[in-house]
């Protein structure tokens, strides 16, 4: 029989759950930056497609070596995991970098952390979960702290990619809905499946779905031109893709999951501060109160569910 964990030992184990949230929220905040830096090098359509690429070569590559039960799913799982959830993934992928492009980074971020109140609203029509009046009144000081940041932000650095505010904002808000679906779906996949073998389900039909997708109209993605092209998206994969999920799942194990994803919104903030320094964007004062509307009202939100929640909820993440 296992002994209880002592007290010193539960503080210890939520301090490294805490720590390694803020390090996915961090490492998330990457996207951004990194694929702003790609936008002179490739189109905007090839970085997501590489970058989901190389994540699932790199998980399928670990599960050759240490567990080949990440290949074994059952019809149920294939088509609602790897079809359905591969759908989601490319649709991801693609809008999201428009809305970088588009939008800035800190717009782009702000946008897709709406994500949770479109989860809250279709969560009550689909799961028959309670909207209560207090997400209500979150969900409009988010949606209103993401119109100050996408009205008081800039996009300066992606200039090459050509795309406009108008579709970043499409992007932006397809990337939200495209996540708030793929989190309503781990809430059943997950418990079933395990939180990796999800991940790389999604992945694998992503990549098939994305690389089929762009051919047929007339986008294939060619290969990364360059040296520099390669190691950008190098570090989109080891970070975005594998470390930061890897990071998550270490904390949600450690610690209830709605906790996990307060400290996870340090992503948008961290994401700005990279965007500031490395390509001059730049945010109002009335963008960066957006910015904090935004990851308050978040924040917010999930530590409601955590105090309210019976049980630990199945939260997919962003990025």
């Amino acid at each position: 029989m296992t002994p209880p964990t002592s007290p010193t030992g539960q503080r210890t184990s939520r301090v490294v759950g805490y720590l390694l949230a803020l390090g996915a929220g961090a490492t998330w905040g990457t996207t951004g930056p990194l694929s702003t830096g790609l936008y002179g090098l490739m189109p905007a359509t090839s970085i997501g497609f590489w970058r989901v690429l190389l994540g699932t070569a790199c998980l399928a590559l670990w599960g050759v070596v240490f567990g080949r039960e990440l290949f074994r799913a059952d019809a149920r799982g294939w088509l609602l995991v790897g079809l359905g959830g591969g759908f989601l993934v490319a649709l991801f992928e693609i809008a999201y970098q428009f809305a970088i492009a588009g939008a800035g980074v800190a717009g782009a971020a702000a946008m897709l952390y709406t994500a949770p109140v479109l989860v809250a609203v279709l969560a009550r029509v689909i799961l028959k979960e309670a909207l209560t009046p207090t997400r209500v009144l979150l969900a409009l000081l988010v949606m209103a702290g993401v119109a100050l940041t996408v009205t008081g932000g800039s996009n300066a650095g992606a200039e090459a990619a050509r795309l406009g505010l108008g579709a970043g904002i499409a992007g932006g808000l397809l990337s939200a809905v495209s996540y708030a679906c793929t989190t309503l779906m781990a809430r059943f996949a997950v418990p079933r499946y395990g939180a990796v073998r999800v991940l790389f389900l999604e992945a694998l039909g992503g990549v098939v779905i994305l690389g089929v997708g762009l051919t047929i109209a007339g986008q294939a993605p060619p290969p990364p031109p360059s040296a520099a092209a390669w190691r950008g998206l190098a570090g989109l994969t080891a970070g975005s893709v594998l470390a930061a999920n890897i990071l998550f799942f270490g904390a949600v194990k450690r610690i209830e999951a709605a906790p996990a994803a307060v400290a996870a919104t340090i992503e948008p903030v961290v994401g700005t501060l990279l965007a500031l320094r490395l390509f001059n964007q730049q945010l109002t004062p009335l963008g960066w109160l957006g910015l904090i509307m935004v990851v308050g009202g978040v924040a917010s939100g999930y530590l409601l569910e955590a105090r309210g929640a019976a049980s630990p909820a199945v939260l997919s993440t962003p990025s």
